[in-house]
């Protein structure tokens, strides 16, 4: 049964809880969804609705904060749905939910470039889902930490988005992103401490990112472009299995550079993009004295699988002071401890920047601890990288 709440009252500052609207068109899901939003004491539910047709009509009266919307649903699907929510209600943050499948993640990947902010995989069965205790703190986790962003302490409405003009089918996915997703917005900190620039270009390129991370990737590798055939880059992206090899697929078009999952024992050579498969860590080691990538099913780290720490760290083992690493948007710390071995190796850090990053966790984290030799906006880091490798060490 469709349920919907009454519409937000016009406030003079910023909501205490989070609003939250569920689009589902299945029952127990939507009532499994609306118990966890219902037990934390900072959201609040303000509509569960069985599907698109539904949310669109109902999102400018009750003005939520975060619409957590299925992929998959009779009369409008989540993919129809979403540039009509984000038209009518421009700024809100949409997390698309689906179960794991190839289509489904192709459709989620659209979704980045349509303007959502991130998604998150459903287990394949309702019973699954409610037996499925890191799926609850994920999601849970995602609707604070992303839709903090739309929630702002002073009583001015957010500025009116961009028009969304991209039809949904335009290929590429990747690519076509129409509005970078606003920073979730932190405690003010006090100068972050720089380090020096190597003075060698670096052997191998070592890339981190996580929610967000599809559109950074897509910036900082077009503008590499010379810098791809001279070195090897290794991307650990928080995603699930299949999202990876499609990620991969996406890239490979878009820089014209083979880009691929990693297999486990492959050379690392130049001019190559290894991708860590999802579910899968990825890391490095030696082999008759050539880097090679190990790919290994240990537990989650940083409640990661695949997690950007293993690839730090190891990385740091074998190219040490050569190596550089590149930390990009992303929830939590993942990362941290990695930067940290890359740095005590005489290895170099690089992060993106609070007010490009959708949420400034993973590169906040490296750049609070003085781990980085540069702070960047997501527009510059590639150009950086692109005079770093012509000689510029500055």
């Amino acid at each position: 049964m469709t349920k919907t709440f009454p519409a937000a009252p016009v406030a003079t500052a910023a909501p205490a809880r989070l609003r939250v609207m569920i689009v589902d068109d299945a029952i127990v899901v939507r009532g499994l969804f609306a118990r966890w939003i219902e037990a934390e004491p900072d959201l609040e539910l303000i509509a569960s609705l069985r599907n698109g047709r539904e949310a669109v009509e109902a999102i400018e009266r009750v003005k939520p904060d975060v619409v957590v919307l299925d992929v998959d649903m009779p009369e409008l699907d989540g993919i129809s749905a979403l540039p009509q929510l984000l038209r009518r209600r421009p700024g809100v943050t949409v997390i698309m939910a689906s179960t794991l499948t190839r289509r489904n993640a192709e459709i989620s990947l659209r979704a980045l470039a349509l303007g959502a902010t991130d998604y998150i995989t459903k287990p394949s069965s309702q019973n699954d889902i409610n037996a499925a205790p890191d799926f609850h703190r994920d999601l849970i986790e995602k609707i604070r930490c992303l839709g903090r962003r739309a929630v702002k302490p002073a009583a001015a409405p957010p500025p009116p988005a961009e028009p969304l003009t991209t039809h949904i089918l335009a290929p590429p996915l990747v690519p076509q992103v129409i509005a970078a997703a606003k920073p979730v917005h932190h405690a003010p900190h006090g100068p972050i401490t720089l380090r020096p620039m190597p003075l060698t270009a670096p052997r191998a390129i070592l890339i981190g990112a996580s929610t967000g991370g599809p559109q950074a990737l897509n910036k900082v590798l077009t503008n590499i472009d010379n810098v791809l055939a001279q070195v090897p880059v290794l991307i650990t992206q928080h995603m699930p299995p299949t999202f990876t090899a499609i990620l991969s697929e996406h890239l490979s078009r878009l820089t014209q550079r083979a880009v691929a999952e990693a297999v486990h024992g492959e050379e690392i050579v130049a001019g190559r993009i290894y991708m860590a498969p999802g579910g899968r860590h990825m890391s490095v080691t030696q082999k008759n004295g050539a880097p090679v990538i190990e790919i290994g099913n240990g537990a989650p780290i940083n409640f990661c699988k695949p997690a950007v720490d293993p690839l730090f760290t190891s990385a740091a083992q074998v190219w040490g002071a050569r190596a550089l690493a590149i930390v990009l948007t992303g929830m939590g710390h993942d990362g941290l401890a990695g930067a940290h071995d890359i740095v005590n190796a005489g290895g170099h850090v690089i992060a993106q920047d609070e007010a490009s990053s959708v949420v400034w966790g993973m590169p906040g984290q490296v750049a609070l601890a003085g781990l980085c030799s540069a702070v960047l906006p997501i527009d510059d880091i590639g150009p950086k990288l692109a005079r770093l490798y012509a000689g510029d060490r500055a």
